[in-house]
């Protein structure tokens, strides 16, 4: 349903109606819509999390750019499910799911911590080198699916994105940066 009809479509009845079960099965098993809403997010925050791990890339510059990849790939392919998790009022709502979001944002904070060791991007707090990756890939992705850059062009715009946020999390002592 969040996939079909986004997070405001989400109600009681309608995942009630889907199910084939009484509302009061689902408040049952979810307390409220709120916990319903919850769960919804938790799970597509999961989901995002295992696209975007790392599949053990040997080069750290290459886990990077891979991991942003399947990011946008998982955005583009679940876009109400990442407008639900990043752009709605309904997001963050909670402490458990701002603990799964958090578990992302360890996957990249560790890939940080992977490249910082191997002297490919400057030896700075892991959780700032991966703030900024992550604010500016986010950025691209957002502007993507509001149709804010040219179909044609999002790719090569995507690359480009990688391109300066790589070049501006490089080690300045290392000669090929």
């Amino acid at each position: 349903m969040l996939r079909r009809d986004g997070i405001d479509g989400v109600t009681v009845r309608s995942v009630a109606t889907e199910a084939g079960v009484a509302p009061m099965g689902v408040y049952s098993r979810f307390g409220s819509k709120e916990g319903l809403v919850e769960a919804l997010l938790i799970q597509a925050i999961d989901d995002m999390r295992r696209a975007c791990a790392s599949l053990g890339e040997p080069d750290p510059v290459d886990r990077l750019r891979s991991s942003a990849r399947r990011y946008r790939q998982w955005a583009l392919a679940n876009p109400r499910h990442y407008r639900a998790i990043f752009l709605s009022q309904q997001g963050v709502t909670s402490p458990e799911v701002a603990e799964h979001l958090a578990a992302v944002y360890e996957v990249g904070n560790s890939m940080h911590e992977f490249a910082m060791a191997h002297g490919v991007i400057r030896r700075i707090e892991p959780g700032e080198s991966c703030a900024r990756f992550w604010c500016a890939t986010h950025g691209a992705i957002t502007f993507e699916l509001h149709s804010l850059v040219l179909p044609e062009d999002a790719d090569r715009n995507f690359e480009a994105v990688l391109d300066m946020v790589m070049q501006g999390l490089a080690d300045p002592a290392d000669p090929a940066a």
